[in-house]
């Protein structure tokens, strides 16, 4: 367990602190610290370009205070702004809803055309970019970060720094969740809170027992996001735990109430105060008695922010660093199984290469499930399957620009999966009788992978070359062994129906033929695998089950392919077809 001094010790000693609030104070230059706090608020950034990074600073005029905030707590939904503003749409994802401070999004909404300008002005530039703001400032500039977020292309540009100085809090439990599913973004955000001095941070926090570990919030609590850098004159620490924040911001008694509306200075006293110490408390300090780590962080954490004593608070924080810790072991990290997933695909490898050598094809080997090794598939069948439910259903929570780059590192792999596997859950569906896989038994994940495909197929990424040696592919598509079974059932219900059903012989002949016509596209394009012609196939039972039912004379260019044994020179990519 870290106790965050260290981080926050080292954000400090970076001098993004000093350089960001400098640029703050610039842009504040040309407003008077007395001018009437009554007068509506309006926002104003200003950019400052330099060798290689560029600042981009959010005020409002006049500056906001407490006095300004104190009655304009209220959250607006993102389901009454859907129609009006949609521009923070692409968090709503699998139908989730947030609310976002009125205030705040009312001034990004007003600004919305001159923003959408600097917005542009901003992906033109390849220098690293900080945004950052103060108070209300603040916060649309957490807007606006997170704006951007949505339509960067990180193959092209970096992820901007939000770095805000006295923020109120933006959202609600929703708002938080919709960005902490993306942990790139989440960590995009730095919070600074001069705890001591400044009550805006907390201002819109709901007090809760400390006794009590009820996490549940109201509709209309307002959650904090991102990493919070808490600080006083005499210390500062770090937490990206929301709730720990918290409890944390809400623990503070503000001090010198009657003139915490001029907080300017008091950011400019703590970062030079800050910035001029050597070394902070270390654990040596922490009384000898405290010998479980994460007690002795705890402790430190609070103590640097002048709270002391306050074992309750301690005690909440440890359950509360403990959940978050739960929590992190538990999240679906899909590069840490990587090699367990290459492993699974490596035996399905040669599962597949054991049942060409027996002339059977591994859909079939696994349909029949005669061996141990059909049995022993079933169980990296369903450890894969789980792996790639997880992983699209994580990218489905994704916005839509980041879903393109994730999709150029996961979908090649999840493509060869789809064609392994989905033959296989198919064999499972014949096996009891199924009928129409495509439309009763897809998978919503095999759907997913397929349509993300096609999609790639269009964009500057994909690559596509003629297969030369089918032998060794894998069929493109993954659903050919149900379009064989459903063949197979039409051919039965032809054998079957009496013969003066003449319109649903028509139909099911018609059928056969449009499946004919289906095959011989594939081979054209030498999209199968050339398992398909082995001789203990489903595919070519149902050709001598096919071959009964049509006229002698019938001739097309799948029946010529197979009666001439074309596919013998199919598997090496040497035959020529028209």
């Amino acid at each position: 367990f870290c106790s965050g001094l260290e981080v926050a010790n080292f954000v400090v000693s970076s001098g993004l602190l000093k350089l960001s609030w400098a640029k703050i104070l610039d842009c504040y230059g040309g407003f008077n610290l007395n001018e009437l706090q009554n007068l509506g608020l309006s926002i104003k950034w200003k950019a400052y370009l330099q060798a290689n990074i560029n600042i981009l600073v959010f005020t409002t005029s006049p500056i906001c205070t407490k006095s300004h905030l104190q009655d304009s707590k209220q959250l607006v939904s993102s389901t009454a702004f859907k129609e009006s503003f949609p521009v923070f749409e692409f968090l709503c994802n699998n139908g989730n809803s947030f609310s976002i401070h009125k205030a705040a999004i009312a001034l990004f909404a007003d600004h919305f055309h001159e923003l959408l300008q600097l917005k542009a002005e901003c992906g033109r530039n390849s220098n690293s970019l900080i945004v950052t703001g103060h108070s209300l400032g603040g916060s649309v500039a957490s807007l606006f970060t997170l704006w951007l977020l949505e339509s960067l292309d990180i193959s092209l540009a970096k992820r901007p720094l939000c770095l805000t100085f006295g923020s109120p809090l933006v959202g609600d439990k929703g708002f938080q969740q919709a960005i902490s599913q993306h942990p790139a973004w989440n960590s995009c955000f730095l919070h600074v809170a001069a705890t001591s001095k400044d009550s805006i941070p907390r201002l819109f926090i709901a007090p809760r027992d400390l006794n009590s570990m009820d996490l549940d919030s109201k509709s209309d609590d307002y959650k904090p996001f991102g990493t919070f850098l808490l600080c006083c004159e005499d210390g500062c620490t770090w937490s990206e735990n929301p709730e720990a924040v918290s409890e944390l911001l809400m623990a503070v008694e503000t001090e010198d109430a009657g003139n915490e509306e001029w907080t300017i200075n008091v950011y400019s006293r703590i970062i030079e105060q800050l910035e001029s110490m050597i070394v902070r408390k270390g654990i040596s300090q922490v009384n000898e008695s405290i010998l479980n780590s994460l007690r002795a962080g705890t402790t430190l954490q609070t103590e640097a922010i002048r709270i002391r004593n306050e074992q309750l608070l301690i005690k909440k924080l440890e359950e509360l660093e403990e959940i978050c810790m739960f929590n992190k072991g538990k999240a679906f990290d899909p590069a840490k199984k990587l090699n367990v997933i290459k492993i699974k695909m490596a035996e399905l490898e040669w599962y597949k290469k054991v049942a060409k050598a027996n002339e059977t094809g591994y859909y079939d080997c696994y349909k029949k499930q005669l061996s141990r090794r059909d049995r022993d598939v079933i169980k990296h069948k369903k450890f894969l399957t789980n792996y790639w439910k997880e992983v699209v259903a994580q990218n489905e929570r994704k916005p839509q620009k980041q879903l393109v780059y994730l999709r150029s590192r996961w979908l090649y792999a999840g493509t060869t999966y789809r064609r392994m596997v989905e033959p296989l859950d198919i064999a499972d569906y014949y096996r009891y009788n199924g009928s129409n896989y495509v439309t009763n038994g897809r998978s919503h994940h095999y759907i997913k992978l397929e349509q993300w495909l096609e999609e790639e197929k269009q964009s500057r990424f994909w690559m596509d070359t003629k297969k030369q040696n089918v032998d060794v592919i894998l069929t493109d598509d993954s659903c050919f062994w149900a379009h064989v079974e459903e063949a197979r059932l039409w051919c039965k219900s032809l054998k079957t129906a009496d013969v003066g059903m003449i319109s649903e012989r028509v139909c099911l002949r018609q059928k056969l033929m449009e499946f004919e016509v289906y095959v011989m596209e594939q081979i054209k394009k030498y999209a199968v695998s050339s398992e398909i012609f082995l001789k203990g196939s489903s595919f070519m039972q149902w050709w001598k089950e096919y071959e009964m039912l049509i006229e002698p004379h019938h001739n097309s260019p799948l029946t010529d392919f197979i009666r001439n044994c074309k596919f013998q020179q199919y598997a090496s990519g040497c035959l020529v077809l028209n």
